[in-house]
């Protein structure tokens, strides 16, 4: 699996370097939900599984902007609920 080149005005607060993919999963998957494109958000559900980007939405929905979290709940939770949607 190819890893993800983190845009700096994606994690303008970090230097994008630093942040490790695994250890900081929950902090990526915000970022991509709440700013990413659609490169990142397919990488994001290849790389960790919507399962777990299911989770932490649903633990940080508040966090992510309004519209992002309302156009996620609709996806996550309602309108594509399983795993090969996401796999295109």
């Amino acid at each position: 699996m190819w890893l993800m080149e983190l845009r700096k005005s994606l994690f303008w607060d970090v230097d994008p370097a630093t942040i490790d993919l695994d250890k900081n999963a929950r902090y990526v998957i915000e970022r991509v939900l709440d700013f990413g494109n659609d490169e990142e958000v397919r990488w994001i559900f290849k790389h960790y599984g919507r399962k777990y980007i299911t989770d932490v939405f649903n633990n940080s929905a508040d966090s992510l902007t309004p519209k992002s979290s309302n156009f996620w709940n609709i996806m996550l939770n309602e309108y594509l609920p399983n795993e090969k949607a996401w796999s295109r």
